[in-house]
């Protein structure tokens, strides 16, 4: 190269014209030389509030309102990079929105157990390893420039209607379970500090339940419960605001409630609506008069980016309007920065960042598929096992028949918000793995089976093999978000399948339920040529190998529903009706564990194991008093109701000092090591209206070798586990007899003042 060639290069290179940093990495990296010393938001030894607020200072009003929708605008004269807030991580990393892409270096995720499945482990030490592993894989693809830093997870909507098409998404039905999954998860993801290794976002505040449902869609629809745990103890960095009206009010709308969040829970992030949710405010609830006033509803009421294009389209008239000041906009931007400074989008080029050398290697690890095998064996949830059929003995099985749409498809095994899987084993590779003679029928053409002409070929398979499997239940044709289900029973014609094909089989089938939300199944429960139920939920890439080692006692299971299984009949509950506590009037049932009265095909907390467990309580106290537990010098007066008295927690009553621990003792009375949830409930002896009739106070993942004795310790926090909500909304502490209760063991114990 002659040598003045070689000079001019060298001369554009340092002036940064041809190098890749100025033409690629400068406008995405805004704090590299030469904006680094432009900009005093580049300087980290200063705080963050200052970072921000010089930030803002150099935006015009056209560039603020571009930082206001999840596709944030870049800012090319400061070096500011677009960036795409809309990330999901519900049990992996996916792309179900635009911040992720497969089409690079990473071309694919470890898909973990949907949620409502990892739920049924009720270990919160695996929910951590699931979500730090989430969260690795998460930084590894923003590094390759394949995802953000912002991610919408974790879905904690209490799971109300077994009908729900997002109850997958969620841990369940029970409070205490996924106020306990949020902090973990959050946690977790997060790292609890000022830095955030990624951020995580609590969803949908508040109370959504429905998609659509006879003509009711989600964004119309009125009700109401907290977020608080999630905030309080988990710390989430963002908080999603839902498309349901909360009392005649838009949930992002309500100041009261994003106020509640901030002020009384500590809330240091920022929040976002759900997608198109602000359009909704005026273009289908008809709450605000014009799109202006649907942007200064939201703004004023302390929401900072829309998911959607509202604000783009909107702000810049509201404000011209005088509905909008651009003091309101700038509150926003001071959350969203705020929080981009926290994960360190601002201190140059990602290698140049903490966490920044994670990369493609950490994706798809031996350790993360290990996480994923564990999370679906610790979850799986036997619900029946007439005469230990199960586990099966590898020599003694020559021939397996395997039944069902399902079994031949790993695109079934993740639910929704799943992504590109690394290395997916379907139900029929699993088996064959143990059994390589395996046959296998569909027996219908899809979940949805609605005709039966693919019956005499799986009758046959089924006729002539020593042991049968049939896999039955649900997919996203049937629940997903904007699709709740109809009907609780199988869809179509499967269960003629299964009847169909338990009628031929040499011995009693073993039948496998799909599906994120809770099936009618009766008629297998109560039959005896189904000798085995298996609910495998959504069991993700590893669900194929999971089952067959299940099966063939390869592990003992031992998980536990956190759902109940409701019959048919609870679809004649509107799904509009989304009140907790039974109404006898009317014959209304009530919803969930705590105060459902109806009839159940399985119950919350359901789940069999290959051996069998009993319980103790080692030390437990018979009588607390509550008198001398005052922050103040009055002490608190007994109220009464109903003929029962009461304590209304306030602030006067010093909760801290009335926790205790609980010794108890797990023994396993069977042949076969495992490990399975210890659930502790407790309910009052006497009641008042609106109290539920039990509640779960605690629980632990306990390991229990055969015929030994493990002793565990749960704490009890009488002001939470031990109070109520009464009706009109006060938390009260019931005086009188409790009962604590494992399983069919009980302990009572009396509070008094």
């Amino acid at each position: 190269m002659p040598l003045l060639v070689l000079l001019l290069l060298l001369f554009l290179l340092a002036a940064g014209d041809l190098s890749s940093s100025a033409t690629r990495n400068h406008p995405a990296y805004p704090c590299m030389p030469p904006h680094f010393n432009s900009f005093p938001f580049c300087n980290t030894s200063l705080s963050l509030p200052h970072r921000a607020k010089s930030l803002i200072s150099h935006l015009t009003l056209p560039e603020k309102v571009q930082q206001l929708v999840n596709t944030a605008a870049g800012v090319p004269r400061l070096g500011l990079p677009p960036y795409q807030w809309w990330s999901e991580s519900l049990h992996g990393i996916n792309d179900n929105g635009p911040g992720v892409r497969f089409n690079g270096t990473i071309q694919a995720s470890t898909v973990f157990p949907q949620v409502i499945l990892s739920a049924a482990s009720l270990n919160r030490t695996l929910w951590r390893a699931i979500a730090r592993a989430v969260a690795v894989e998460g930084r590894a693809m923003h590094n390759s420039g394949q995802a953000g830093l912002t991610f919408w997870a974790p879905n904690i909507n209490i799971f109300r209607d077994p009908r729900w098409g997002r109850g997958q998404e969620t841990p369940g039905e029970d409070p205490l379970v996924s106020s306990l999954y949020a902090i973990d998860y959050v946690s977790a993801f997060q790292s609890r500090s000022d830095s955030l290794f990624l951020s995580a976002c609590c969803k949908h505040y508040t109370a959504y339940d429905l998609e659509k449902w006879k003509g009711f869609k989600r964004y119309t629809f009125d009700a109401e419960p907290p977020f608080k745990s999630c905030v309080q103890e988990g710390k989430a960095s963002c908080l999603m605001c839902s498309y349901n009206q909360v009392n005649g009010v838009p949930a992002c709308a309500r100041r009261d409630l994003i106020d509640e969040a901030r002020d009384d829970w500590g809330f240091e992030g920022y929040v976002t609506s759900d997608c198109d949710a602000v359009a909704i405010i005026y273009e289908e609830q008809k709450y605000a008069a014009s799109p202006e006033d649907a942007v200064a509803a939201v703004l004023k009421a302390g929401m900072d980016i829309n998911c959607g294009n509202y604000l783009l389209r909107h702000t810049e008239s509201a404000v011209k309007l005088g509905k909008v000041t651009e003091e309101d906009i700038n509150r926003a931007l001071t959350n969203l920065f705020l929080v981009q400074f926290r994960l360190g989008l601002y201190d140059g080029a990602p290698k140049r960042r903490r966490h920044g050398l994670l990369g493609p290697k950490d994706v798809c690890t031996k350790e993360h598929r290990e996480i994923a095998l564990e999370a679906a064996r610790q979850s799986f949830v036997l619900l029946k096992n007439d005469n230990g059929f199960l586990p099966l003995k590898r020599n003694k099985v020559s021939s397996l028949a395997l039944i069902g749409p399902a079994g031949d498809k790993t695109n079934l095994l993740g639910g929704d918000y799943s992504g590109v899987p690394c290395n997916p084993i379907s139900i029929l590779h699993g088996l064959r793995d143990y059994v390589p003679s395996t046959s296998y029928a569909s027996g219908c053409p899809n979940t949805s089976c609605l005709v039966d002409n693919e019956f005499e070929e799986a009758v046959h398979v089924a006729r002539v093999a020593d042991v049968v499997v049939v896999v039955a239940g649900l997919n996203l044709t049937e629940e997903t978000e904007e699709l709740d289900r109809v009907s609780l029973l199988l869809p179509g014609k499967q269960k003629d399948l299964v009847n169909a094909v338990a009628s031929v089989s040499k011995k009693p089938v073993i039948l496998v339920l799909m599906g994120g939300g809770p099936i009618d199944v009766s008629f297998a429960r109560d039959d005896p040529r189904i000798a085995s139920i298996f609910w495998i939920g959504y069991p993700g890439e590893v669900g194929g190998q999971v089952l067959a080692e299940a099966v063939f006692g390869e592990f003992n299971p031992g998980g536990y529903s956190t759902m109940t299984w409701y019959p048919e009949s609870f679809t004649a509950v509107p799904m509009t009706d989304m009140r907790m506590r039974p109404d006898p009037s009317t014959g209304y049932p009530g919803r969930t564990h705590r105060f459902y009265t109806g009839d159940v095909v399985y119950g919350f907390a359901s789940g069999l194991s290959y051996t069998t467990y009993s319980y103790k309580f080692i030390s437990a106290p018979n009588e607390l008093q509550l008198l001398g537990y005052s922050q103040k010098k009055v002490e608190p007066t007994p109220e009464t109701v109903d003929g029962v008295d009461y304590l209304q927690i306030e602030e006067n009553i010093a909760c801290e000092d009335l926790k205790f621990n609980l010794k108890i003792a797990v023994m396993n009375n069977g042949d076969m090591d495992g490990s399975h949830p210890v659930l502790l409930f407790s309910r009052s002896a006497v009641k008042i209206k609106g109290s539920p009739m039990r509640q779960l106070v605690g629980f632990d993942r306990v390991f229990t070798a055969a015929h030994k004795t493990t002793e565990i310790e749960i704490l009890v926090d009488t002001c939470k586990d031990l109070s109520t909500v009464d009706e009109t909304g006060k938390r009260i502490i019931i005086l009188g007899t409790h009962v604590l209760m494992l399983k069919d063991i009980e302990h009572e114990l009396s509070i008094k003042t």
